[in-house]
C-alpha cells in the first residue's frame, strides 16, 4: 500500500518565482556603483563580496533581488552568489536593525563575561540571537572571535569597538542605541546605520566630515608586542630552567643579565637538539621495516 505526498504530510509546494526586479532608477544607480567596483578588479568575479555589500546597504540585508542583480552584472548564476552570501555572516539574509549588536562569545571573551553579556542583553532586549527589537534598531547576535581578545569582553556595534564591557555597560549601549542617544565606540569612528557601514564595506569613502580622522589606530594593550619587539620594555629577566630552580654559580663569577632582545622564558632552557648533538639526531633511528 502506498501513501501520497499530502497523507505523509509533505507539501511539494510550487515553484518560487522570479526574484522581484529593482526600480528602474535604483537599478540604475546600483549599476553605476558596480561597475565602479568591477573596474578595481581585473577579474570580474572577485567583485563579488563588495557587491553583495552594495546590494546589502539598499535594502539593509541581502535580498534575492539583490542576488539577482549580482548575477547579472558579473555574469554569475544565481546559485553562485547564494552559495557565498549564505556562507557569509556579515551577509543579513532577513530584515534586521539599524544596528547590529553582536557580542563576542568566543573563548576568551566568554570566560570573561562575554555569555553573562549575551544572557543580560536577551532578556533586557526581549529578543533571542538573529533576532530584532520591535522597533528595528537594534538585531542581537552572538559573534565569532573579532581579533579584540586584548580587549575581553567585547561587544560590537555596525563593526565598531566597545570594549571591556559588562552586562550593565552593554544594557546602557543598546538603552542609548534605542533612544537614539549619542553613542562613542572604543576605538574607530563614531557609529553610522548599518546601511552606511554597508555600503563603506563594499568600498566607497565615508563621506561624514572627520570620520575617516576619527578612525585612528589599535588600542594600548594591542601595542605591547610592538613596544617589546622595539626594546621598549624593562630587560627581561632571568628565568631559571624547571627542572631544579635557580642554578649555583662559580663563587666570584657574575650573573648573566640579558638584554631586551634575548626574550628568555622558562621555556628557554638548552635543549639538545639534531643540529648540537650529532651522537643523538632527530627522528627514527629504525631501519625501515623493522
Amino acid at each position: 500500500m502506498t501513501t501520497s505526498s499530502s497523507e505523509r504530510g509533505v507539501s511539494l509546494g510550487m515553484p518560487e518565482l522570479p526574484a522581484p526586479a529593482y526600480p528602474d532608477d535604483v537599478r540604475e544607480r546600483l549599476e553605476r556603483d558596480a561597475r565602479e567596483v568591477i573596474a578595481r578588479y581585473p577579474d570580474s568575479r572577485s567583485a563579488l563580496l563588495p557587491l553583495l555589500h552594495l546590494v546589502q546597504s539598499e535594502e539593509g540585508h541581502v535580498t534575492r533581488t539583490g542576488m539577482q542583480f549580482c548575477a547579472d552584472v558579473l555574469g554569475l548564476t544565481t546559485a553562485e552568489v547564494t552559495a557565498v552570501a549564505t556562507f557569509y555572516t556579515m551577509y543579513r539574509r532577513r530584515p534586521s536593525g539599524d544596528y547590529q549588536v553582536g557580542v563576542c562569545t568566543n573563548t576568551l571573551c566568554a570566560v570573561m563575561g562575554g555569555d553573562a553579556i549575551f544572557e543580560e542583553l536577551q532578556e533586557h532586549l526581549g529578543v533571542g540571537n538573529g533576532e530584532t527589537t520591535d522597533d528595528g534598531k537594534v538585531t542581537l547576535e552572538h559573534i565569532e572571535c573579532n581579533a579584540a581578545c586584548d580587549f575581553a569582553p567585547v561587544v560590537m556595534v555596525n563593526w565598531e569597538f566597545f570594549d571591556n564591557q559588562n552586562p550593565a555597560s552593554a544594557k546602557q549601549l543598546v538603552d542609548d542605541l534605542r533612544a537614539g542617544r549619542p553613542v562613542e565606540p572604543t576605538r574607530g569612528a563614531r557609529l553610522c546605520t548599518f546601511k552606511e557601514t554597508a555600503r563603506i564595506l563594499a568600498g566607497f569613502p565615508d563621506e561624514r566630515p572627520g570620520a575617516v580622522e576619527e578612525s585612528g589606530s589599535a588600542g594600548p594593550a594591542s601595542l605591547v608586542g610592538l613596544r617589546l619587539a622595539r626594546g621598549e620594555a624593562a630587560p627581561a629577566r632571568v628565568v631559571h630552567p624547571r627542572d631544579g630552580g635557580p642554578h649555583d654559580e662559580p663563587q666570584g663569577k657574575a650573573v648573566h643579565e640579558p638584554s631586551p632582545a634575548e626574550h628568555l622564558s622558562s621555556h628557554d632552557a638548552p635543549q639538545e637538539s639534531s643540529a648540537s648533538d650529532p651522537a643523538h639526531p632527530a627522528g627514527p633511528v629504525a631501519e625501515e621495516g623493522e
